[in-house]
C-alpha cells in the first residue's frame, strides 16, 4: 500500500465530503478511492470514518488523524517547494486565512495579481470569523487585526493601520439630516457590530484637543450584526450610520457612495498584521507571497485606504477641471 497516496486520499475525501467527489478531484474511479481508504483502515486497525448513505462523517479516531496527515501533507508539499526554491519557482498549494472584512475587501484584489507571477502555486483561501490556529490546520499565512489574539510563537508583521470611519449613504442623510455634533448621533438609527462593549455606546475623542476629550455616546441599534459585510450593506441601502474600518469603506467613499462624519474625531482604529509560523524555513511560495504582501504595504503605521481615497476623489475633481493626467500630481497632504 502507497501510504502517502492513502493519505492524499483520505484527505481529499473529507475534504469534499463524498466519494465520488474525491474520485473526480483525483481522477481515479470511485472503486479504487474506496479501495485505498479500506487498505488505509485495514492497515491502521480502526475505522477512520463512519459510512452511511446519505453522508460521511470522521470517526473520532479519524479526526484525530486527520489533523496529522494535513500537516504532513503540507510539510511535504513545503518540502517539495524548498527543494524548487532554487530554481525560483514557487509552486504547491498555499493555504491562507483572513477575517471576512479584510480578505474580502483586500485580498480579493491582490490574489490575482500573486497568481499572475506565480501560477504553478494553488491559493486555498479559507474566510472566516472562526478562530484558526494556523499550525492546527495547516495553514501558511494568515491575516489578522489587533482585536484577535495571535499565539506569541508565530511571526506577526504589521501591514497598515485603518481608521474606524463614522458613515452614512446620502440617502440616508437626506431624509433623515446630518448629525451637528457627535452627541447628536444618538438621535439616529445605528448600525452595530455585535461587540457587548459596542451594544449601547460608541467612544469618540476630538483629535484636535487630544485624547483627553474621549466621550461616550448612547447610541440606538437598528440593525446588530456581527457580519461586516451584512453592515455595509445596510448602510449602503441607507439605513442609518455606520462605523467601519477605512479599508472596508474607503472605495465607498472615494465614489460618493457613502459620506464620512466628523471626521475631526477619531472613532478608534485597527491594525493589520500578517501572521505566519515561525516553526520551520518558509518554503518559497510562502516566502514569495509573504514579501508580495508586503510590498504592497510599504509604511505599516499609514492608513493606506485613507490615502486611496483621498487620490480618487482629487482625481475625479481634476477630471472634472479638463486636467486628463491627475496621477502626474502629487497630492499635497494626503
Amino acid at each position: 500500500m502507497d501510504r502517502l497516496q492513502s493519505m492524499r486520499i483520505f484527505a481529499k475525501v473529507v475534504e469534499l465530503g463524498n466519494f465520488a467527489r474525491a474520485a473526480q478531484a483525483l481522477s481515479m474511479s470511485k472503486a479504487v478511492v474506496t479501495r485505498y481508504l479500506a487498505d488505509l483502515e485495514n492497515h491502521l486497525g480502526t475505522r477512520l470514518l463512519n459510512r452511511s448513505t446519505r453522508k460521511l462523517s470522521l470517526t473520532e479516531t479519524g479526526q484525530v488523524y486527520i489533523d496529522r496527515v494535513r500537516t504532513i501533507l503540507s510539510d511535504i508539499d513545503d518540502a517539495d517547494a524548498i527543494a524548487s526554491y532554487a530554481a525560483k519557482k514557487p509552486s504547491g498549494t498555499l493555504r491562507i486565512y483572513s477575517v471576512p472584512q479584510f480578505g474580502k475587501a483586500q485580498l480579493g484584489p491582490l490574489l490575482p495579481e500573486f497568481a499572475r507571477h506565480y501560477p504553478d502555486v494553488v491559493l486555498d483561501v479559507k474566510i472566516t470569523d472562526r478562530h484558526v490556529d494556523l499550525v492546527e490546520e495547516a495553514i501558511d499565512v494568515g491575516f489578522y487585526l489587533d482585536v484577535q489574539k495571535v499565539d506569541g510563537d508565530m511571526v506577526s508583521r504589521k501591514l497598515a493601520t485603518s481608521e474606524i470611519l463614522l458613515c452614512a449613504s446620502p440617502d440616508y442623510l437626506a431624509k433623515h439630516g446630518t448629525p451637528a455634533t457627535p452627541e447628536e448621533i444618538s438621535q439616529h438609527l445605528c448600525l452595530n457590530p455585535s461587540y457587548d462593549f459596542l451594544r449601547d455606546n460608541w467612544m469618540a475623542f476630538d483629535k484636535r484637543i487630544g485624547r483627553d476629550s474621549y466621550r461616550s455616546i448612547p447610541i440606538q441599534s437598528q440593525v446588530i450584526s456581527n457580519n461586516a459585510d451584512m453592515l455595509r450593506a445596510c448602510a449602503l441601502a441607507g439605513m442609518g450610520l455606520v462605523l467601519r474600518p477605512s479599508f472596508q469603506v474607503g472605495d465607498d467613499l472615494a465614489m460618493g457612495r457613502m459620506v464620512r462624519l466628523f471626521p475631526e474625531h477619531c472613532f478608534g482604529a485597527l491594525s493589520v498584521s500578517m501572521v505566519y509560523p515561525s516553526r520551520r524555513q518558509l518554503s518559497a511560495k510562502v516566502r514569495r507571497f509573504v514579501d508580495f504582501i508586503a510590498s504592497k504595504f510599504p509604511h505599516p503605521e499609514e492608513d493606506v485606504w485613507m490615502r486611496h481615497c483621498i487620490h480618487r476623489v482629487c482625481e475625479e475633481k481634476l477630471r472634472a477641471l479638463g486636467i486628463s493626467h491627475p496621477a502626474r500630481m502629487r497630492i499635497v497632504g494626503a
